[in-house]
């Protein structure tokens, strides 16, 4: 048994008055935090563990009880110590939006996430939240060139091709900046929202929110990296929550010359980092089940691209030189 794990079941022992728990691995997410299930009298409880010197449980708390005060459906708080990294959670059982989302009930299921992010974004408070600025938005762009370009495909870019990246991605961060500023939860997608009873959907991951571009989470949702729609699917949806956010405040009519081109651009920006990720997973945290993701993820780039001149290059890069590498990688890999 690790010492965390020791740690964490003397602090519920002292919590819950039992001497005796049993904990099964819920979840070991992909950061640094882990989720224990525990069952308690018939229910059921998530006990996270959340190491303090590299996350931070009170902003966790602050930003679940200000979401719940709103009528979402965060996990409540049963008892935390900050000092430990230990919460003791509300368990919304084991059911994702991944696990249920199919044709029949995509509409259903994402018409309830688009409510709860009409909510995040109209009412949510931005004052404590770090602001996704400039620098913000290119260490997370730079993911993609440093840990999957670089450190695990071990491409060299020409002059030619890094010049083609340092266009798009100015492209990208010109028009994530231009956005109107809300609460942007960073991770609203399939693996992050729960099939709950009523309010749904059940919201996790929300710790590292930020102020930032309008389009952001709603990209994240629709342009998922873990499943995919057909495009005119996407922009439908997407148009529908366009009206949703007139009528919430969120956004203005006449900002709809700017939408597809925000939300478009916004989901190549995310996914440029998520593939970056991916490969991070792997490398610094040995994480290696993230990486069947990265086609799917960056073939959203590829089906966006041919819109923006300023993207046509990092397109090329991406098809000619990326993918294929790509894909010889994970070939030796399963070769040995």
């Amino acid at each position: 048994m690790s010492e965390r794990r020791a740690l964490l079941e003397d602090w519920l022992r002292a919590v819950l008055d039992r001497s005796e728990i049993s904990l099964v691995l819920a979840s070991g997410d992909a950061s640094f935090r882990h989720y224990w299930r525990l069952a308690l009298d018939g229910q059921t409880l998530i006990a996270m563990d959340a190491p303090p010197e590299v996350e931070d449980t009170e902003r966790f708390v602050r930003i679940a009880q200000t979401w719940r005060a709103l009528g979402l459906r965060t996990p409540a708080i049963h008892a935390r110590d900050a000092g430990s990294g230990f919460v003791l959670l509300e368990d919304f059982g084991q059911r994702h939006y991944l696990d249920a989302l199919d044709d029949a009930t995509a509409d259903r299921l994402y018409g309830d996430a688009l409510g709860a992010l009409a909510i995040i974004q109209a009412c949510a408070p931005t004052t404590e939240l770090p602001a996704y600025d400039a620098p913000f938005l290119r260490r997370e762009l730079d993911l993609f060139r440093h840990w999957l370009v670089e450190q695990y495909l071990g491409l060299t870019l020409s002059s030619g091709e890094e010049a083609d990246l340092e266009e798009g991605l100015g492209l990208l961060t010109a028009s994530a900046l231009e956005q109107p500023r809300v609460c942007v939860h960073r991770d609203f997608h399939s693996r992050n929202l729960m099939i709950t009873a009523s309010p749904s959907p059940g919201i996790l991951d929300f710790q590292d929110a930020v102020a930032g571009p309008v389009t952001y989470d709603l990209v994240s949702l629709l342009r998922d990296c873990y499943i995919a729609w057909p495009r005119d699917r996407v922009e439908e949806w997407a148009w529908g929550y366009f009206g949703l956010a007139v009528q919430s405040g969120i956004l203005r009519p006449e900002q709809e010359a700017d939408f597809l081109r925000w939300f478009d651009l916004m989901g190549v920006q995310r996914h440029l980092k998520a593939s970056g990720i991916f490969a991070r997973l792997l490398i610094r945290d040995g994480k290696p089940g993230y990486l069947g993701n990265i086609p799917r993820t960056l073939g959203y780039v590829l089906e966006v691209a041919p819109a923006y001149a300023p993207l046509r290059g990092l397109a090329e890069l991406i098809a000619g030189r990326v993918l294929p590498a790509l894909s010889q990688a994970t070939s030796r890999a399963a070769t040995t």
